[in-house]
């Protein structure tokens, strides 16, 4: 798969985690762990981004992402934590609007949208 469409791919596949969280404080469950969901190279993009050459892995955009990457999935995994834990509150706090995650995920998304239209 190119470039381009990991991208796409990823983009979709990580907004349906506000759905996911969202779930998963409104049953207290998920078929996710917050061990697995921390780790930012257990998603198919992540183990993507990791696997791609030692060049790439130079180039400011893949260390911009990266770095939202593994942050977007700590945030995630805070979120689930609570919403598995009982903190409905907390978790609620963790998917408003103005919350680290929501600010993580659009950061992200506009970084991928802009590497993958790079040359």
């Amino acid at each position: 798969m190119s470039k381009s469409e990991e991208i796409k791919k990823a983009i979709g596949a990580h907004g349906m985690w506000k759905t996911r969280l969202r779930g998963a404080v409104d049953t207290g469950k998920s078929e996710f762990t917050v061990d697995k969901v921390k780790t930012d190279n257990n998603c198919d993009f992540g183990k993507w981004l990791h696997g791609l050459p030692n060049d790439e892995k130079k180039t400011e955009n893949w260390i911009k992402i990266r770095d939202l990457h593994a942050k977007f999935h700590v945030e995630a995994a805070k979120i689930l934590d609570s919403a598995l834990t009982g903190h409905k509150d907390v978790a609620e706090k963790g998917l408003a609007p103005t919350s680290e995650f929501t600010k993580l995920s659009a950061n992200l998304t506009t970084a991928m949208i802009g590497w993958e239209k790079e040359k």
